[in-house]
């Protein structure tokens, strides 16, 4: 009896083994996996701007960053990779190792416009990327200078339907937010106004002020000084609501001269297949640092808002803006080689 039991054990056991050992393979596989999401920040984590050091991105980052190290108790370190419009930099995010170590800024531009503008993209917005929330956006400005005798926005639609292809517009370049809002509006009034582009505000401006240009679209933080100071007049912003630094100006939207908002914004990405939680955590982290009242200021004192957003919504918007812009582009035979 006693060789039997024995025997009958050791068979049972024989027959356990390969099952225990697949629990404690599969255990030993999910540890590490489930103990680093659980830790995680447990060192450093890079944010990549891409666009150079200095300016308003830097500004921006800086201090969003600066609180949200605070919460996850990890340095969020600002980087910078600046070149191609911003497309050298979010390719580099795209590329990053998924593990929450890497994430950065990305805008209108690198997101949405330049997946139609460019002939080549070296990344998928859509297979390589994952946009988390948008914690910053600037309006656009429609703009004349402070001593042209056109006093609103339909007035300037109405001079430039009276002289066709006579007034000209400015943009910070072929595909610029500038540039396609106000085909927008060319659509939307069918009026024939001629695009100048220049490769920045910097010349832009200067040549407005010359008189060469009669109008541009561009965002607040760069027009601001300029209004208040009286050598332009701020005619429309194409935000939904009117922006508490131009309580006084109108949207494109209750002149009836747009049925979309635009907005420059600045937003938080990370490669795709970046763990779930640390994504959720990175939402909940710079959507609250964007209610902070320090931060509200300094939006404020930039010419910036916050757009309240949840990560599915940020998405559908990247989605509308990109099928938009797609169509804008397509109509206008846009197209950059690289």
């Amino acid at each position: 009896m006693y060789k039997q039991d024995r025997s009958r054990v050791a068979m049972n056991i024989s027959r356990l083994l390969p099952a225990l050992l697949l629990g404690v393979g599969l255990a030993s596989a999910a540890s590490p996996t489930a103990l680093a999401q659980e830790a995680w920040p447990t060192r450093p984590v890079r944010f990549l701007v891409p666009w150079p050091a200095g300016g308003l991105n830097d500004l921006i980052a800086r201090a969003f960053n600066e609180k949200v190290s605070r919460s996850l108790g990890q340095s969020v370190v600002t980087d910078f990779k600046g070149g191609a419009a911003g497309r050298i930099g979010v390719t580099e995010i795209a590329r990053a190792k998924p593990d929450g170590y890497t994430i950065g800024m990305g805008n209108l531009g690198p997101l949405t416009i330049f997946p139609s503008l460019y002939r080549q993209m070296p990344y998928s917005v859509k297979d390589d990327l994952i946009p988390i929330t948008m914690f910053a956006a600037s309006p656009l400005v429609l703009v004349v200078t402070g001593d042209s005798p056109i006093k609103s926005a339909h007035e300037l639609v109405a001079a430039a339907q009276a002289k066709p292809g006579v007034l000209n517009f400015a943009s910070v370049g072929l595909g610029s937010p500038a540039h396609l809002t106000f085909e927008l509006l060319k659509k939307r009034t069918g009026i024939n106004v001629v695009h100048v582009p220049y490769k920045g505000t910097n010349e832009s401006l200067p040549a407005m002020f010359a008189g060469d240009i009669q109008t541009t679209f561009d965002t607040l933080p760069s027009l601001l000084p300029h209004i208040n100071g009286g050598r332009l007049r701020a005619l429309a912003v194409t935000t939904p609501q009117r922006v508490p630094q131009l309580p006084d100006v109108p949207t494109l939207k209750e002149l009836s001269l747009a049925d979309t908002e635009v907005a420059s914004w600045y937003a938080l990405i990370a490669p795709a297949g970046t763990p779930q939680p640390i994504v959720e955590r990175l939402y909940k982290e710079y959507t609250a640092a964007a209610q902070l009242p320090e931060i509200q200021k300094l939006l404020a004192d930039q010419g910036l808002i916050y757009l309240p957003n949840t990560m599915a919504q940020f998405q559908a918007r990247i989605a509308d803006e990109t099928a938009r812009w797609a169509q804008v582009i397509k109509d206008n035979k846009l197209e950059v080689e690289q």
